[in-house]
């Protein structure tokens, strides 16, 4: 019981505290545990192969094919009207249906490129509501989100009953429903007036005067620096000192780097001239268009520099500016490290919308078509072969696991993917953080560790009724889900309800549900989960505005579980 309470008190620390992505830091974890016997080598092995991680995993990859199809494309075309009260109704309901049954960083991506190219309202006021909605819907079915397949995971393997497919709706639908008027009031006082097209894509960009330029001996007035359309320079990088702000008669030497505040697509103005070496001018890449992504959670680029990664050779892209939480980042953006969540300006290429690894490393903002176009028979195969999966699964025609896998080798045998795709896109991180989950969710319990923390509980409730308990466990979870990892949250979190509802010989479910619904509730922070972090750049959100529009969301979601939750689970 030692080791397992050190070893997760450990886990939630790195979590906490370190860079060290959560798939290593679940995976030591583990590793401490099976060599200190407390796992053993048949539980590891029986969650490797856990019917609900399957499940999940299979669902991923039937996003794959679903993002190819027209659906979410279509949606995003009926979303937007000059009426803004009319346009979050929209929002929310096609986001919130999608996201029941499609993986939400894949409506999300789609959605989101369809905000930003709407000329009716400000992006501002509709891209963090984008996010919540996903977030709500994901309530509504088992598949909505990882978290519920996970809690389904450790029932499983605690060898209790599975959760079915519509136990969520009842509660989802008033979470929803509730939720989605929170944050239609809340969104209001995300941003003011339209954003013009002009205002847009404001980003430093820095540049760097080759030896022998025509530029150097000259002062910045001369070299008509000070009258460029759109571009302003801002400061000069001169042997490891910084000049600004930047006098008009300052004379330019050699190697100076010269950082411009201002529009990107002016930045031809700056190749156009003689000896100035823009960051991604060196393989002529500024002639094609500007494409605007944000990095993934699963981008080999994130902890490394641009440098590093060899990004022009293996993109076929320059990267020409960077913004990072709502801020651009200025100079020698090849010695930047780049962090999950960065949008990245890049001039690209012939080869790069050819590129396979687009979708790992980014989500593209710009309407990019990187995926082939498919045929009306394979639109109708894939998105009615994946309602005719759910649709048996949901009525108990056949296990969901056996309809993901039927769904799956549909799409192959009609080829709307194929198994390079599947290789290539492949969640291994997911996979290991889930199936670690589930190891230390089952040491957790095995060890005595979840009795003994629950037995401490009841203690320090003395005669309370079972819904306080019920409320402590709703809150734990959801702070833990705020600062970890949800599925970390899940894991560590239903275990002690477990153990409190047989401490007050009460149903299971109650708590079973609770653990679910508050692993899901992740509104204050840009890092709790995937989708905040997508919009916080795309919408150039401070991390106070998640604060700001999460506290009244957080509340209102807490205050409709706790009272739900009982009614339709009794104790």
């Amino acid at each position: 019981m030692l080791i397992t309470g050190s070893v997760i008190i450990g886990l939630l620390l790195l979590l906490m505290f370190t860079r060290i992505s959560p798939a290593r830091v679940f995976a030591l974890a583990v590793m401490v545990l099976y060599v200190a016997q407390v796992l053993s080598k048949e539980t590891v092995i029986d969650n490797l192969t856990n019917s609900s991680i399957l499940v999940l995993l299979g669902l991923v990859i039937a996003s794959f094919s679903l993002e190819k199809t027209r659906l979410l494309p279509w949606i995003s075309t009926k979303i937007f009207s000059p009426s803004y009260v009319k346009t979050v109704f929209k929002l929310g309901f096609f986001t919130a249906f999608s996201s029941a049954f499609l993986n939400n960083t894949a409506v999300v991506a789609t959605l989101m490129r369809a905000v930003q190219r709407n000329q009716e309202h400000s992006t501002a006021r509709l891209l963090l509501p984008l996010s919540y909605f996903a977030i709500l819907g994901g309530t509504l079915t088992l598949i909505g989100t990882s978290t519920n397949l996970v809690i389904d995971g450790l029932l499983r393997s605690m060898q209790l009953p599975g959760l079915n497919f519509l136990d969520f709706l009842p509660v989802g639908l008033l979470l929803v429903i509730c939720g989605g008027v929170v944050v239609c009031l809340v969104s209001l006082r995300l941003g003011g007036a339209k954003v013009e097209p002009s205002n847009q894509h404001q980003y430093f960009i820095d540049a760097e005067v080759k030896p022998g330029s025509n530029l150097v001996g000259k002062t910045v007035l001369e070299n008509q620096l000070r009258a460029l359309d759109g571009l302003f320079l801002v400061e000069i990088a001169r042997n490891n000192s910084l000049i600004s702000p930047v006098n008009p008669q300052c004379v330019l030497r050699e190697n100076d780097k010269l950082i411009f505040a201002g529009d990107v697509s002016q930045v031809s103005q700056l190749q156009a001239m003689s000896g100035l070496d823009v960051f991604a001018d060196s393989d002529e890449l500024l002639s094609s268009n500007l494409q605007e992504v944000i990095v993934s959670p699963a981008s080999v680029l994130v902890g490394k520099t641009l440098k590093e990664t060899g990004f022009r050779a293996r993109f076929d892209a320059a990267v020409v500016a960077i913004s990072r939480h709502g801020h651009a980042l200025s100079g020698k953006l090849g010695e930047q490290v780049i962090a999950s969540g960065d949008k990245l300006v890049l001039a690209v290429g012939p080869d790069f919308h050819k590129r396979q690894n687009l979708t790992r490393n980014f989500f593209l903002l710009s309407d990019i078509k990187v995926l082939q176009t498919l045929s009306a028979w394979q639109n109708i195969a894939a998105i009615g072969g994946f309602l005719g999966a759910i649709g048996l699964s949901a009525f108990h025609i056949i296990p969901l696991l056996d309809a993901v896998v039927a769904y799956v080798t549909l799409m192959l045998v009609t080829k709307v993917i194929d198994s390079t795709t599947i290789r290539r896109r492949f969640p291994f991180d997911l996979w290991v953080i889930l199936v670690c989950a589930l190891c230390v969710a089952s040491a957790f319990q095995s060890s005595g560790l979840s009795d003994w923390v629950s037995s401490h509980i009841v203690e320090l409730l003395g005669n309370a009724s079972p819904l306080v308990a019920l409320s402590l466990i709703f809150f734990t979870t959801l702070l833990l889900t705020e600062i970890i990892t949800n599925s970390a949250a899940a894991a560590i979190m239903l275990p002690v309800g477990l153990s409190l509802a047989a401490s007050y010989q009460v149903d299971i479910m109650p708590f079973i549900m609770t653990v679910a619904y508050a692993a899901s509730a992740s509104f204050l922070s840009p890092y709790g989960y995937q989708t905040n972090l997508m919009v916080m750049n795309a919408g150039g959100y401070q991390f106070s505005d998640f604060i700001k529009a999460g506290w009244p969301l957080t509340i209102t979601y807490s205050a409709v579980s706790l009272l739900a939750i009982p009614y339709f689970f009794p104790f």
